[in-house]
């Protein structure tokens, strides 16, 4: 599914604290910084930025941690 996501799109996933729900605001291709931590990603692998929410904190995922809520 990861190929089909785009900024915009809202998803859920997974936290320490149980499902977090969210849009994505910003999809990666190339390696970038995050938080302090460097974030490996390509187009074939991309790297999704989502802003949840309930805080509206902003956290980085790879695809497969992402599922599509309508």
């Amino acid at each position: 599914m990861s190929d089909q996501l785009r900024v915009g799109d809202r998803v859920r996933w997974n936290s320490r604290t149980g499902a977090v729900t969210g849009e994505i605001t910003e999809v990666h291709t190339s390696d970038f910084e995050f938080m302090g931590r460097r974030r490996l990603c390509s187009e074939a692998e991309p790297q999704y930025k989502v802003r949840s929410d309930a805080t509206q904190l902003h956290a980085v995922h790879r695809g497969e941690a992402l599922h599509r809520v309508s």
